[in-house]
Order: C-alpha cells, then sequence, then structure tokens
C-alpha cells in the first residue's frame, strides 16, 4: 500500500465533504452539494481500494466501487443501495440528460450523513490494517 497516496486520497475526500456540507448548510444549489458529495465518497472509496492493493482505474460509478470494496470487506454491503441513489444524483447534476433535475433537501442530507459513514468504517478499517 502506497501510504502518501492513500492519506492524498482521504484528504481531497475530506475537503469535498466539508465543501458538500458548507454549500448545503449555506442553502446553495443541492445539485453542487449532490455533486461534492458524489467526489468525497468516490474519493474515500478509491483510497480504500488503493490501500488493499487495488488498481486505479478512472471510473465515476458508486455502485462499482462499493461493490469493489464489499470484494475486501463485506461491511460495505449496506451501502450498496445508497451508492445507487448519489451516483445518479452525479450523473444528473454533471450532464445535461434532457428533464430537469430535483433534489430534496432531506435525500442530500441522507447523502452527506452516508458519505459521513463511509468515512467512518473506512477509517476502522484502515486502522485495523495499519
Amino acid at each position: 500500500m502506497a501510504k502518501k497516496e492513500v492519506k492524498e486520497w482521504f484528504s481531497k475526500a475530506e475537503k469535498d465533504l466539508d465543501e458538500a456540507r458548507f454549500l448545503f448548510e449555506n442553502r446553495r444549489p443541492l445539485e453542487d452539494v449532490a455533486y461534492f458529495v458524489h467526489q468525497s465518497i468516490e474519493k474515500y472509496l478509491k483510497g480504500f481500494l488503493i490501500s488493499n492493493g487495488w488498481e486505479l482505474e478512472k471510473i465515476h460509478d458508486l455502485v462499482r466501487l462499493i461493490r469493489e470494496a464489499c470484494r475486501f470487506d463485506k461491511s460495505f454491503e449496506p451501502f450498496v443501495p445508497a451508492m445507487e441513489k448519489i451516483t445518479d444524483f452525479y450523473m444528473e447534476s454533471r450532464y445535461p440528460i434532457g428533464y430537469e433535475v430535483e433534489y430534496t433537501p432531506e435525500e442530500i442530507e441522507v447523502a452527506i450523513k452516508t458519505a459521513d459513514s463511509i468515512h467512518e468504517l473506512i477509517k476502522i478499517k484502515i486502522a485495523l490494517e495499519g
């Protein structure tokens, strides 16, 4: 495991999650919050995967990333349904798909809490490994 690289992934993930919280608390557009939530989870998962010897792939699909994480640790399985929703948020916020995107504050708040939970789980897993 390249500890420096993993720390860099986690540092960027934390910055993205902090940005998501700031935007949410300051009532900025929810699609912007959704983008940063997605980015934080993507970076936490990639950091975890790299710490387990996974070769970096340039993908943004959180479902695929969480399933990869499940190959190393089944503790990630409960997050699969949430990753489906958050991946949809990301796709809808980044690409013109032909209809108006609507997020509720409640959905975004759940997504932020999910990112926090994944972060906490990964901290525990990395501490146990290291």
